[in-house]
């Protein structure tokens, strides 16, 4: 059985599932899960500067995903030593293991964005 920390990481991969079909045609897919793939942000990441519809996306995406780091952290049941924060940047660096390999569209980046956001911050749940 899920714990809450895996129930709201996976709703806010399904609320933020959006995010994938609004780019271009050429785009990188969602998992065959459906939900958002680090091939996905990564792109999004990339395409930010130049296109505003990518831009657009992104921003969405990276909102819900700071909700969910928000949810996550006003459980009660969790404490951070330091400031939970969310830019492009960290973005970036969480994904980039994953990004250059073969399982980047297969990849949920969600789960992997919050717990570097929670690790970054020094959380403990």
């Amino acid at each position: 059985m899920p714990n809450r920390c895996t129930t709201l990481i996976f709703v806010a991969v399904s609320v933020t599932a959006f995010a994938g079909t609004a780019l271009p045609a050429g785009a990188a897919s969602s998992t065959s899960r459906g939900q958002i793939s680090v091939a996905q942000v990564v792109e999004m990441l990339q395409q930010a500067p130049s296109n505003r519809l990518a831009q657009q996306v992104l921003t969405a995406y990276l909102a819900g995903v700071g909700e969910t780091v928000g949810l996550v952290t006003g459980m009660g049941n969790v404490s951070c030593q330091g400031t939970v924060g969310l830019d492009s940047a960290s973005v970036s660096a969480a994904l980039q293991a994953v990004a250059s390999g073969p399982d980047a569209a297969e990849t949920a980046a969600t789960p992997l964005i919050v717990q570097d956001v929670l690790d970054r911050a020094g959380c403990k749940i």
